[in-house]
């Protein structure tokens, strides 16, 4: 089944106000942020797009609490005239949480490395690497995810190769860049990818449905 190629489960506080997105056959389909902090004092600021049925037909307001069960996916969207890959935690299940309740924010994929596996050491030695893989889901469409892996997690990933099955774990991560339009404007911009804990690689004969096109 697709939908156990791409689960995610986050907890945390409702960062900003929901906005509506887009309308499908009657349902509303809002998109809001929600903070989950790391062990290492880091937050990550995740987004989320959740239907108002899930919600009840009641908005969160900033500083609720609340849990989220469903999948991590992408897709192309124009801004400013430009296609750029969007990342967002689609809501399967909801819930509202106790203001004390515990920030969760696990995922597991599985699916196809779809570009070549960047590999490289940072300037203290640490190994690195990036990977984007392309994970099944309903209605013959996919979802390109960009991950990335550290130490030895790197090291394995490095010798994958396109088209390689695999199987990770770890969280989804939020990171803040600056983006250089020319030479008098600078802009900040926000990057989401899965940090792998756990990566494996999968029999090639796995079956995890046909990869479909980009949505």
């Amino acid at each position: 089944m697709s939908e156990d190629n791409n689960r995610v489960i986050v907890s945390g506080k409702v960062v900003n106000t929901p906005i509506l997105d887009h309308t499908l056959y009657g349902e509303e389909f809002y998109t809001f942020d929600i903070s989950i902090p790391r062990l290492s004092g880091t937050v990550d600021v995740l987004p989320l797009t959740v239907s108002n049925r899930l919600m009840g037909n009641r908005l969160p307001e900033v500083g609720n609490h609340i849990t989220v069960k469903g999948q991590l996916r992408s897709y192309n969207k124009q801004i400013d005239g430009v296609n750029r890959l969007i990342i967002t935690i689609f809501a399967k299940q909801f819930r509202y949480e106790p203001t004390d309740y515990d920030y969760i924010n696990d995922i597991e994929l599985k699916g196809y490395i779809c570009k070549p596996v960047i590999y490289r050491t940072t300037p203290f030695m640490r190994e690195i690497a990036d990977i984007l893989i392309a994970v099944n889901r309903s209605y013959g469409k996919s979802d390109y995810l960009p991950c990335i892996a550290w130490g030895r997690n790197a090291h394995f990933a490095g010798s994958l190769d396109v088209g390689s099955v695999v199987r990770l774990e770890g969280r989804v991560q939020s990171r803040v860049y600056q983006k250089q339009l020319s030479e008098t404007e600078i802009v900040e911009r926000t990057a989401y990818e899965v940090s792998c804990s756990i990566l494996e690689l999968l029999p090639t004969d796995t079956v995890i449905g046909r990869i479909g096109e980009r949505e």
